[in-house]
């Protein structure tokens, strides 16, 4: 664990204050350990949890929305959406709040980590936030259900991943979930109302599959 996690935990022991973690939350992941963890669901969620690792998959997904003309108004929006939840989510509440890991306030759930420990905080989850950002662009620009629909559903199983692998309490979360759907509904706000119209046209008309003369 990193010396400045450690320091930050014994700081935060001293002062009484642990970032508001609850019963609640340390009964649920114990619940998740002792009942849930089973040999044959870790390798799924492991993927699951991964694919949100440093927003790797919502990026990729924004970067391909935009090279399509058809669909570059909702990747821009889902880009901007992951812009404002980073600077909400790292910069903003992580630092502030600085809520400890599970493992570290609880030291025996390190038995049930399932991944490396994280070298940053807890509250809001990063991956949960920025799922819920990406995926709660779409129902808001009205994108198809057969794209919307799945993958929000994707975006509650990464937010679940987070659990199962020990490295979030419940509250970071449902927090995180709620933060990336604010992320989306600014970014939607920001998108229809201001971009779509100072931007110049041809940034939205450019066809990158176009083939040349």
């Amino acid at each position: 664990m990193d010396s400045w996690m450690l320091l930050a935990a014994e700081a935060a022991e001293a002062a009484g204050d642990w970032g508001g973690v609850t019963q609640w939350d340390l009964d649920i992941l114990h619940y998740i350990a002792d009942n849930i963890q089973q040999d044959f669901l870790t390798p799924i969620m492991l993927v699951i949890t991964h694919m949100a690792k440093a927003g790797i998959f919502w990026i990729l997904l924004s970067a391909v929305l935009i090279a399509i003309k058809k669909t570059r108004p909702l990747g821009i929006a889902c880009a901007v959406a992951l812009m404002i939840n980073v600077l909400a989510c790292n910069v903003i509440f992580k630092p502030i709040i600085a809520r400890p890991r599970p493992y570290v306030f609880d030291p025996s759930l390190l038995n049930s980590l399932l991944v490396p420990e994280q070298w940053d905080f807890s509250f809001p989850s990063g991956h949960t936030s920025a799922s819920f950002a990406t995926a709660g662009v779409l129902p808001f620009m009205k994108a198809k259900k057969r794209l919307a629909i799945p993958l929000l559903i994707l975006a509650v199983l990464i937010g679940l991943s987070r659990l199962y692998v020990c490295v979030h309490y419940p509250t970071d979360v449902i927090c995180g979930a709620l933060l990336g759907l604010c992320a989306a509904f600014l970014s939607f706000l920001v998108c229809t109302k201001i971009l779509e119209k100072k931007l110049p046209k041809k940034i939205y008309e450019y066809d990158f599959f176009k083939k040349k003369a």
